[in-house]
């Protein structure tokens, strides 16, 4: 079965940096999109960022200018660069593609962001 998993995760001050990368079982040119998301307790689960095959990508309000969404084709895998991390930012992230008509999601991985 066509799998993601996320890693990356951790304990990060506010101001700080993470990357998260997510690594597919199968070529990434299988997936039309790839993406991230996040849930935080509460809420809603949200559109972080994601990126097609020809490179172009989309970003929440929230994450515009401070998350930077990117692929890598012979490592099979999509990362996550957050820069200027807030208390907001705490959530869990999933990493999600769309696979034949279907969708496919990561297990997750927790991004606490607190001084």
């Amino acid at each position: 079965q066509v799998q993601l998993v996320e890693s990356g995760g951790g304990l990060v001050q506010p101001g700080g940096s993470l990357r998260l990368s997510c690594a597919a079982s199968t070529s990434i040119f299988n997936f039309n999109v790839l993406g991230w998301y996040r849930q935080a307790p509460g809420k809603q689960r949200e559109l972080v960022a994601t990126i097609r095959k020809i490179g172009s990508s989309i970003y929440a309000d929230s994450v515009q200018g401070r998350f930077t969404i990117s692929r890598d084709n012979f490592k099979n895998a999509v990362y996550l660069q957050m820069n200027s991390l807030e208390p907001d930012d705490t959530a869990m992230y999933y990493c999600n593609g769309d696979y034949r008509s279907t969708t496919v999601w990561g297990q997750g991985t927790q991004v606490t962001v607190s001084s």
